[in-house]
């Protein structure tokens, strides 16, 4: 009756429409009162030690960092770079999309930060020149999603603090995934190019305007030197390392750059601020539902059941991978991340998978539930920015969505992908 009520509870308010937070909430709150061995004090006391964590101090910074850049003008410059190393090629607008977030994942680790700041621009450039907006809509929600593949990573972060595995590492780890994805969204988009003949420059730049855009870009691509090497070299923490973004970001903003005022400054840490609260909340909110799916030994029958199916390695992540991208249809990111690790790590590890390729797996897989209906959070916000109809957006998307699947098996069966970076450094 108790597992009824938690996860029964939980998917009936998920169905009932309420925010996942306040699902989270109040199934733990139904199985408190029904069990009646706990005081409701628990409750309190477990939503704060949820939040007092210094590594959990990084996920409010970067996403103030993402902001920050997203007002400063640094994606103007990026965009503005690879338009005139790529823009000339067929379906240069495409392959710019994917290219900038390459980029920009190295500064905010944001998928919606990517698909919000960066997107609405690179939809604006693609609708101009002549793209289906459908088409731009679902180019700009795939590409935003190598955002949390490629570090640094607020989801991997988060990972990192519910797993207790080094965030560094993980860092490192999702280096040859990202770029793998975006390598092949360009592939997929070359195809369509030809196909479709879509739009291009009419002719290339030149090095002196390459050179140009480089060196203008340069001060914003320095800020992934920054934060990476700031981690790897032992100068920061990954929390000290948002932070240090954070402090450089304004620095270009408001005094290199000169693009931002500082009557902006309170608007973008509002932004944050509101974006932070959220996160937050769905975090404590589930570390209470977490504690007591592990109080009534659900990971322990999990993994029992799951067992049963297969000992294989492979076998077990590609199981756990389906479960997650159904998962991904219907909840949010944080909320997943904060209910799965606990119950499917450990019975990853049991049989010999190393957390952090469980991790890059687990974020990778996540990724995609952020381009599926019916809660594809990315869909909703490229939607707004293009107008263009949301039947348009997702008949366009379905490719990104088989090619992100079709990487994902791969990085499943080839640990190495992953940990190549971290085993050579």
């Amino acid at each position: 009756m108790s597992v009824l009520i938690l996860v029964g509870g939980l998917l009936a308010l998920l169905l009932l429409g309420l925010p996942v937070a306040f699902a989270l909430l109040l199934s733990s709150l139904a199985l408190i009162v029904w069990e009646g061995t706990l005081p409701l004090l628990i409750i309190a006391q477990r939503l704060s030690n949820a939040l007092d964590s210094f590594p959990l101090l990084a996920i409010p910074l970067f996403i103030l960092a993402a902001e920050i850049m997203n007002h400063s003008g640094a994606t103007e410059r990026i965009f503005k770079l690879t338009n005139t190393i790529l823009g000339r090629i067929p379906g240069g607008l495409g392959h710019v999309n994917v290219a900038a977030s390459m980029l920009f994942s190295g500064m905010s680790g944001s998928a919606v930060a990517d698909a919000a700041g960066l997107g609405a621009i690179e939809i604006k450039a693609m609708k101009k020149q002549g793209y289906d907006p459908g088409f731009a809509a679902a180019v700009t929600a795939a590409s935003s999603t190598i955002g949390p593949i490629i570090p640094p990573s607020v989801p991997i972060v988060l990972f990192g603090v519910i797993s207790g595995t080094a965030i560094g590492d993980l860092f490192l780890a999702g280096f040859v995934p990202g770029i793998l994805m975006g390598l092949a969204m360009m592939a997929y988009i070359a195809v369509i190019a030809k196909r479709r003949n879509l739009p291009r420059d009419d002719h290339f730049a030149g090095l002196p305007a390459v050179g140009r855009a480089f060196w203008e870009a340069l001060p914003s691509l320095l800020l992934p030197v920054i934060i990476l090497g700031g981690i790897w070299g032992g100068v920061f923490s990954p929390t000290e390392a948002a932070a240090a973004a954070v402090l450089y970001s304004l620095l270009l903003g408001l005094v290199v750059h000169r693009s931002m005022s500082l009557r902006l400054v309170p608007r973008i840490f509002r932004e944050s601020a509101s974006a932070t609260a959220s996160i937050m909340l769905i975090v404590a909110a589930a570390s209470i539902y977490g504690w007591l799916v592990s109080t009534e030994q659900i990971p322990q029958a999990v993994r029992g059941a799951l067992l049963t199916l297969t000992a294989s390695p492979t076998a077990l992540l590609l199981i756990i991978a389906l479960i997650l991208l159904v998962m991904g249809m219907f909840m949010e990111l944080i909320a997943i991340l904060t209910i799965a690790v606990p119950v499917f790590l450990p019975v990853a590890t049991s049989v010999g998978i190393d957390p952090i390729h469980f991790g890059i797996v687990t974020v990778l897989t996540l990724m995609i539930g952020l381009l599926t209906p019916p809660f594809g959070l990315n869909l909703f916000i490229v939607q707004r920015v293009s107008d263009a109809p949301f039947s348009a957006i997702l008949r366009e998307v379905w490719p990104f969505i088989a090619i992100l699947i079709l990487l994902l098996i791969p990085v499943i069966v080839f640990p190495q992908i992953s940990l190549f970076l971290v085993e050579v450094f």
